[in-house]
């Protein structure tokens, strides 16, 4: 039977994969830096005999196994599996034996876990080829973490194309989520993400002679507040949407001195792209317009980010039936919707696609901390679950 099959070979090679991910954890590399990262994919792929291409979007890896039972109308059929490789400007705090290596980078979101994952799902792939039909892609994808994200300019220079799949699978570690479980959600998933500038110019002066200057802070301060009325109403109450600015810094000033310039940074995080460009016209347009009627001047630039995540509604609910299949029905989860982004959201604007949560942490064993934090980590049972339910998932959808 393929299921216990595939679930042999995930625990025969249980130790390759934390290897693998040990290898990865200990070696991280800056979004658009995976140099040795990406060698490291190819040289794994070329030992499994597995034909890839290296070097798309500068540092990506794409192979290719095709099944050899052949059944006609199925060896056209293709299936995508996704993971991304590049690491976060985080110092490791972990005491473990495989921390990192390179000072001040970390594998903190689990892109170690994702690599090495795919890798071990490539292997147990190869040794059933026999026994499924059609080809399986597996994308290795940089620069998930900076904008404008790995994954746009893979699909720019084809990776959905030659051969066209016809859906995408990707996983995320998931801390609060216990090893040996996932979690899934169809439809909208993850938010949109885009980077707020703003710019607020006024007329300084003494703090105790405010009526000869344009206080730029005050007029941010109004800013700050009136901006999230377009959120509150302008934006349909049903659509997901979030205003946050998170950084604030003025040039010059002191308790008793009004600054001349007040920078601000934030984000702008939706589940709708016609609302989300109709949302950076109007805040556009806010700040112009307050910045005017107070006496001062302000600009606002949008810096365009991932577009939202959705899971395709029929594939997720196929998947998910797979998924209890392999796992049972009780390991299966729902999962909220999140505010936060990732760059897979370019794949699932393109085609049937399912990213879904992998369970990765053990109260017991104090696996807690949760990703993009100094302290991060899983309990490595996880990579058993993770190769062997991505290479069903893929045989699956292949049959389907």
């Amino acid at each position: 039977m393929l299921k216990n099959k595939i679930k042999s070979l995930s625990e025969k090679y249980h130790q390759d994969t934390i290897a693998l991910r040990r290898h990865f954890h200990q070696n991280p590399e800056l979004s658009y830096q995976e140099v040795e990262t990406g060698k490291f994919i190819s040289e794994q792929l070329q030992e499994m005999e597995i034909p890839h291409i290296h070097g798309v979007a500068k540092n990506g890896v794409v192979a290719h196994i095709t099944g050899k039972k052949r059944k006609t109308k199925r060896r056209k059929r293709v299936v995508a599996l996704r993971a991304d490789i590049d690491a976060l400007p985080i110092l490791e705090a972990n005491k473990v034996t495989y921390k990192s290596k390179n000072e001040g980078i970390m594998h903190a979101c689990g892109h170690d876990v994702h690599s090495s994952s795919l890798l071990g799902t490539a292997r147990i792939l190869n040794e059933v080829r026999d026994q499924f039909d059609g080809t399986i892609k597996l994308i290795f994808q940089p620069a998930e973490e900076k904008l404008p994200g790995g994954a746009s300019i893979m699909i720019a220079e084809g990776v959905l194309e030659k051969p066209k799949p016809l859906s995408i699978f990707g996983q995320h570690v998931h801390p609060p989520l216990e090893v040996g479980k996932i979690g899934m959600r169809a439809g909208m998933y993850m938010a949109s993400a885009d980077e707020l500038f703003l710019t607020v110019k006024g007329k300084g002066g003494h703090g105790a002679m405010p009526h000869e200057c344009i206080d730029p802070i005050l007029l941010a301060s109004h800013l700050v507040v009136a901006l999230q009325q377009i959120v509150s109403r302008n934006g349909n109450p049903t659509v997901p949407s979030v205003l946050t600015f998170g950084k604030i810094n003025s040039t010059g000033g002191a308790t008793n001195i009004i600054p001349n310039e007040v920078k601000l940074m934030g984000t702008f995080r939706t589940m709708d792209e016609k609302w989300r460009m109709e949302a950076h016209e109007l805040m556009k347009k806010m700040v112009k317009n307050m910045a005017k009627a107070m006496g001062g001047t302000a600009k606002l630039n949008i810096t365009v980010g991932y577009p939202f995540l959705v899971n395709d509604e029929v594939l997720t609910m196929r998947a998910r039936k797979f998924s209890e299949e392999y796992l049972g029905a009780e390991n299966v989860v729902d999962l909220p919707i999140r505010m936060t982004a990732e760059d897979f959201s370019y794949y699932s604007q393109k085609m049937p696609a399912c990213f879904y949560r992998l369970g990765t942490g053990n109260v017991k064993n104090g696996i807690t901390s949760p990703v993009h934090t100094n302290t991060f980590d899983v309990d490595e049972d996880c990579l058993k679950l993770s190769t062997g339910l991505m290479a069903w998932l893929a045989v699956q959808e292949l049959l389907e």
